[in-house]
């Protein structure tokens, strides 16, 4: 009977499977966190695109519905019509979507023809939930950028300036794809809010 032999340098065969499964091991190991990382973004940021259509969707309906209201009350004492009913508008949307509203209060800052509200009520993230109604936002007919997200009215130049009404909506938004990032060693920032502007020409 031939008995069994091993040459010098060769391994067994549960040496190589023992082998294969310890590389196999740490194959797995490094490739993980690109995996979760590369999870949590697919899910972070198409809620977060989600959420901002929504947001986009909001302001352009408050813009238009305020842009359509009499402009004879903005000079007054007292919120003007219109301010209000962007208001109603946001807190409704968001009390229908189940979203906090931050504890949202009809008690905006004026300054000028600009009304700003601020909520950070209701256990919401920081730095909290901003709405921005310009109702004497004015740019050029053509040439003109996005608006900011302060809603500031951009300078016509030579141009004739179109008046209209602007409406920002800052939503604070907790990331979750930083922490994950943060495993493969990540220290980039993502912004702490979600803006959408939406502009409407105003009809009187």
């Amino acid at each position: 009977m031939i008995g069994r032999f091993h040459l010098p340098g060769c391994l067994s065969r549960a040496q190589l499977v023992h082998d294969e499964r310890a590389a196999q091991i740490v194959e797995f190991a490094v490739a993980l966190p690109l995996l979760v990382v590369f999870v949590v973004g697919i899910f972070d940021f198409s809620t977060a695109f989600t959420f901002k259509q929504r947001l986009t969707n909001m302001a352009r309906d408050a813009a238009h519905v305020a842009a359509s209201d009499p402009s004879n009350d903005v000079l007054g004492p007292a919120t003007p019509g219109s301010v209000v009913d962007v208001f109603q508008i946001v807190e409704n949307y968001l009390l229908v979507n189940n979203v906090n509203d931050c504890g949202l209060k009809l008690n905006p800052t004026p300054s000028g023809l600009t009304w700003t509200f601020t909520a950070t009520g209701n256990g919401c993230p920081s730095p909290g939930l901003t709405i921005v109604v310009n109702r004497g936002y004015y740019f050029p007919a053509t040439g003109g950028t996005l608006p900011p997200a302060n809603c500031q009215s951009q300078s016509p130049g030579s141009q004739i300036a179109v008046v209209g009404t602007c409406v920002s909506i800052q939503y604070p938004y907790p990331w979750k794809f930083g922490r994950a990032a943060s495993l493969i060693g990540s220290t980039d920032t993502l912004p702490t809010q979600i803006t959408a502007v939406g502009v409407s020409m105003n009809e009187d």
